[in-house]
């Protein structure tokens, strides 16, 4: 930890005592890092272990952190931030669920997605996993996706390690005939933006968190397509959802295309193997 950023975090305790200190998480460059005072007061912290890009993910997880927070209270709040340090509420978590969890993540979810706009982007770039996502304000959803989001991490994998050529050739005529396969204009919608099991937390029965948001305005299902991608939402989450805003009934086949963004993006920043689930996306895609 660099000296700016552990003496910020010494005047924001000040007198109080620290009692532990837990790193939570050290990835993609940012550490985070759970902080206990012997008042049993509790806090997170986000710094960079080495800053060396110019796109600051602190900056901008703070900024979508002031702008959920006017939406709903599952944001943790924020105590202190600068271009170096984010501090936020601890969330006590558990992951134990009650047998409502999947209607009560349904109607929170829906709090965010009724927020919408006339344009897909937001007025600040976002990230995902410190990932800068460019968020510049654009008039077809389908140029949006494929621009700002599929071909985006397609050309991250490219430029540091490819996938095999018969994967790339299959996204590339995927990338070149997107506009005939998803939506092109539904309405923007206010999305959370990395909504992944690992960002939603229980806490004995009780939802008590949406983390790590990366928000802008885009379509609904993209974020529908990331929570059924590992099965973690079910038929009455979609039920009670679609009751508000209602699924479209193409969905089914564009599904893994949203799928393939999210797919990619764990290619990238987690591991290779998920190439295999590449695969089997463009398999479902049939292309």
């Amino acid at each position: 930890m660099n000296k700016i950023v552990e003496n910020q975090i010494a005047n924001y305790v000040s007198d109080k005592k620290i009692k532990t200190r837990k790193i939570l998480s050290n990835s993609f460059n940012m550490i985070c890092e759970k902080i206990l005072l012997k008042n049993n007061e509790a806090f997170v912290v986000k710094y960079y272990q080495n800053k060396k890009e110019e796109f600051n993910s602190i900056i901008s997880e703070k900024n979508s952190l002031s702008y959920l927070a006017n939406i709903t209270s599952l944001v943790p709040k924020i105590k202190f931030n600068s271009n170096e340090l984010l501090i936020i509420d601890y969330i006590e978590n558990n992951n134990i669920k009650d047998k409502n969890y999947q209607i009560i993540l349904a109607e929170e979810i829906l709090k965010i997605h009724q927020n919408t706009h006339e344009k897909y982007g937001f007025k600040f770039d976002s990230q995902i996993g410190a990932l800068k996502q460019k968020n510049e304000f654009t008039d077809n959803w389908d140029i949006f996706f494929r621009d700002k989001r599929l071909n985006s991490i397609f050309e991250l994998i490219n430029n540091d390690n490819p996938m095999a050529s018969h994967i790339n050739q299959r996204i590339e005529k995927l990338l070149k005939n997107i506009h005939n396969l998803i939506p092109n204009n539904p309405i923007p919608r206010l999305l959370h933006g990395d909504l992944w099991a690992g960002n939603i937390l229980y806490n004995n029965g009780k939802l008590v968190g949406l983390i790590d948001p990366g928000i802008f305005f885009g379509h609904n299902e993209l974020e529908i397509a990331y929570l059924t991608w590992f099965n973690f939402v079910n038929e009455e989450f979609i039920k009670v959802y679609s009751n508000i805003i209602p699924i479209e009934r193409e969905y089914f086949e564009y599904e893994p295309i949203y799928q393939l963004y999210y797919c990619l993006l764990n290619v990238h920043l987690w591991d290779r193997t998920y190439i295999r689930d590449v695969e089997k996306l463009l398999n479902k895609i049939k292309i």
